[in-house]
């Protein structure tokens, strides 16, 4: 019972992150291997951590670890070990995706806004309708009795004005005076030139 029992400890001792990784910079695929089973699971995790999505969590690892297999040169044992090295680039490039993914929603919420609000062109157009319309009105108030319901009859309705005479039940001339009144009064009233 004097046996010392290591956890953690690798079975057959091959060679370590660091060595595998000198290796990987210098072009060795089957290196690459070994740093794959090696930093995959962690990286996995790392990821999945920061994004919480299986999916894209899947797509980010396999993304860092083509930039381990691209960058491996840039590695330096000098500033930590191999596997924070490859866990800080995973943790980069969760972050990273989870900031494209807000930009591209925020785009898309304003993208969603602008197409809503009207145009400036269409704002003015419709406050300037809308003032006319109100003109109108008032200068409508402005007619006697009879000259608004002919004026309205005839452009409002579109009756004849044989039809606003027989409606009022008054004669076709003095309808077609009525209106002809009114709407000299109307001109006026707007400022409309003749």
């Amino acid at each position: 019972m004097n046996e010392v029992v290591r956890i953690g400890s690798r079975s057959a001792p091959g060679p370590d992150l660091q060595e595998l990784l000198a290796r990987v910079a210098r072009g060795d695929q089957q290196a690459f291997t070994g740093v794959y089973d090696a930093v995959a699971g962690p990286v996995l995790g790392i990821v999945r951590g920061v994004l919480r999505d299986h999916a894209q969590s899947e797509e980010v690892t396999q993304e860092v670890l083509v930039e381990v297999w691209r960058t491996a040169p840039r590695y330096r044992p000098d500033r930590g070990t191999a596997m924070t090295w490859v866990l800080t680039l995973a943790h980069r490039r969760a972050v990273d995706r989870v900031r494209s993914v807000e930009a591209a929603t925020a785009r898309d919420q304003k993208a969603a806004l602008l197409a809503r609000t009207p145009a400036f062109d269409e704002v003015s157009e419709e406050v300037e309708a809308h003032l006319e319309r109100e003109q109108v009105r008032r200068c409508l108030r402005a007619l006697t009795e009879v000259q608004r319901q002919s004026v309205t009859l005839a452009y409002y309705r579109g009756l004849t004005y044989r039809q606003v005479a027989e409606l009022l039940a008054l004669p076709l001339g003095t309808v077609k005076t009525r209106l002809r009144d009114g709407l000299i009064r109307l001109r006026d009233c707007l400022g409309v030139s003749a």
